[in-house]
């Protein structure tokens, strides 16, 4: 593996990390603040997809890994679930208030 692509893939790999953070505490706050805990378990569930070493496991045992698109496509419907119609930042707002 050249530097490059090293480079590359460390990129990707933080990428995967902050998201799958990011995803995991949207799912955090929707499944203790908001009205459906089911969606919020939903959310941490996705998370993990972004999470290198689970990817990595994923790929060692079936043989392939997450497809990037798929990826791509699973965070924007998380961003567009929980802003817009999971209402994030009222949520937030109740988490807020409750500390």
């Amino acid at each position: 593996m050249d530097n490059t692509s090293n480079a590359s893939a460390s990129i990707s790999n933080l990428i995967g990390w902050l998201f799958g953070l990011l995803a995991l505490a949207i799912g955090v706050v929707n499944t203790f603040w908001g009205n459906d805990a089911g969606f919020g378990i939903f959310i941490i569930a996705m998370s993990f997809a972004f999470f290198p070493p689970v990817n990595a496991f994923i790929k060692e045992k079936t043989g392939f890994a997450i497809p990037r698109i798929a990826k791509w496509l699973l965070g924007f419907f998380i961003i567009w679930a929980s802003l817009g119609v999971g209402e994030l930042f009222d949520k937030i707002d109740l988490m807020m208030a409750s500390f």
